[in-house]
């Protein structure tokens, strides 16, 4: 399939060949057909700040690696909490892997991989706003919930109970900044994507305008 765009003094035309003998239905074709382009695959140098963009896919990246690191140091309490969702394994992967991403498409600026880029920071946002919720109820409940209820040596149970909430309300309110921050590391970097993709856009309708426009209103000879 070969998707064909031409635009003229504010008009787009869209020309769709499909394959026959393709067995893919005409939406997936076109989908291949604009993943698979040259100017999707092709590399574009200085699309991306490369030193802004590896600091903060680093940022990310650390982040993820705590969250993956602090997950199996808790025990679930009862169901449906922090540690019985596994939260800190599904927010460590999808940091982890925005990170990668961000960094790859800092060192290899594909327009196809700055618009992924994009995807995932954007996944990234709404995870670090889940994670916020969540470690905030974490550490409600660990202020709140009483262990030694029913221990007879409450004392000694006490003194241990007051050394593992802290460890706990340590591991929650630092991880709470870490993701306060990776959520704005994610949005100043899908900012920063989709201005290089719209800059990039603008560009290509620049330099192919002028051609387009002389195909246009040059009539065939007959």
């Amino acid at each position: 399939m070969s998707v064909t765009v031409v635009k003229d003094k504010g008009v787009t035309m869209i020309t769709v060949v499909s394959d026959v003998k393709s067995m893919l239905p005409p939406l997936c074709q076109i989908l291949k057909a604009l993943c698979y382009s040259p100017r999707c695959c092709s590399v574009r140098p200085g699309m991306l700040q490369t030193g802004v963009t590896a600091a903060l896919g680093t940022v990310q990246i650390l982040v993820g690696l705590f969250n993956l690191g602090l997950g199996p140091g808790r025990t679930s309490q009862h169901p449906r909490d922090f540690a019985d969702l596994g939260v800190a394994y599904w927010l460590g992967g999808v940091f982890l892997v925005t990170g990668l991403v961000t960094v790859l498409a800092g060192q290899f600026p594909f327009v196809c991989l700055v618009g992924f880029t994009v995807f995932m920071n954007l996944l990234a946002s709404l995870s670090s706003t889940i994670g916020i919720v969540m470690y905030s109820m974490d550490l409600g409940e660990v202020i709140s919930d009483d262990y030694c209820w029913d221990v007879e040596d409450k004392d000694s149970c006490i003194y241990m109970e007051f050394f593992y909430k802290r460890m706990l309300k340590a591991m929650d309110i630092t991880m709470l900044i870490l993701t306060v921050l990776l959520l704005s590391v994610s949005i100043s970097l899908s900012v920063l994507a989709i201005r290089a993709l719209c800059r990039k856009t603008e560009k290509s309708f620049r330099d192919v305008e002028p051609e387009l426009t002389e195909v246009l209103l040059t009539k065939p000879e007959p």
